[in-house]
């Protein structure tokens, strides 16, 4: 997400960017809208998570395990990851989950083609629709394979655009449904990362709900550990554990005698079903 894959000065430019007029949106019925498929259980998290470029190892995470953090994020694939992922692997899912952690896999697939910067796969108006469904393939083969199961959570990265930008914003949100029913075709849930000027905004505001995610996770670094008193939309939108709000990032901090930095989530939504 733009913590690990922008600059600090560019991060804070992505606020700038602008959307469109609000209204009702998605929440549990969302997740689970294929009514001929039997749904696991949703597993849920609600208290304070974090999020880190590379997943820290077993050592790391056994020293954060002082009950600040109950929960943390991590990159399971997508062609714009911004980094390797050494520890990540299925013995270590096993591992981190044992300890009581719970795991929020999020996944970097394509971004907008009117977004600055030069990611190494853009969608297009033409590619949206089979990009999102071969990047929902990967997502819940990388999720798998780390023992992730179905039912899981995965939580689409989209980085800042120009909302404004019908064209683009409509392949986007093309891409995103494609995306979505993608997972839901293999029984894992929908979820979304993006800031609530732009990314976030686009999916919120829009008005056809159709295939959309069902769990949102908004950036809005106003360092507030809630996900209510600052929703910025509807409150009848994304109720029932199904929002995750990004309220500080680059925080550099100490647990357990050992030193990471890390953006701070507030968590009320699915995780990772794991063990």
């Amino acid at each position: 997400m733009a913590g690990h894959r922008q600059s600090k000065k560019r991060r804070y430019i992505t606020w700038a960017v602008a959307g469109a007029a609000v209204v009702a949106g998605g929440g549990i019925a969302a997740q689970t809208s294929m009514a001929a498929t039997t749904w696991p259980a949703q597993k849920t998290f609600t208290g304070r998570a974090f999020d880190t470029c590379t997943a820290p190892p077993l050592s790391t995470m056994k020293a954060w395990h002082t009950g600040f953090y109950g929960a943390a994020a991590v990159y399971v694939g997508g062609t714009n990851r911004g980094c390797l992922q050494p520890n990540l692997t299925a013995s270590w899912v096993k591992s981190v989950s044992s300890l009581g952690w719970k795991l929020i896999p999020i996944y970097v697939g394509a971004q907008p083609p009117c977004q600055s910067g030069h990611s190494p796969e853009k969608l297009t108006a033409s590619t949206a629709a089979s990009l999102g469904a071969k990047d929902a393939a990967d997502a819940v083969s990388k999720a798998s394979g780390l023992g992730m199961k179905a039912g899981s959570a995965i939580y689409l990265d989209m980085e800042a655009y120009d909302v404004t930008d019908k064209a683009c914003n409509d392949a986007v949100l093309t891409y995103v449904r494609a995306f979505d029913k993608g997972l839901r075709a293999k029984t894992y849930r929908a979820g979304y990362y993006g800031f609530t000027s732009s990314s976030a905004k686009a999916v919120a505001t829009a008005r056809d709900r159709t295939d959309l995610p069902g769990n949102l996770w908004y950036a809005l670094w106003d360092k507030k550990n809630t996900t209510t008193t600052d929703w910025p939309w509807g409150s009848t939108q994304f109720t029932g554990h199904s929002r995750a709000h990004q309220y500080m990032v680059n925080s550099k901090e100490a647990h357990g005698g050992v030193t990471l930095t890390v953006d701070r989530d507030a968590w009320d939504a699915p995780v990772a079903i794991t063990g």
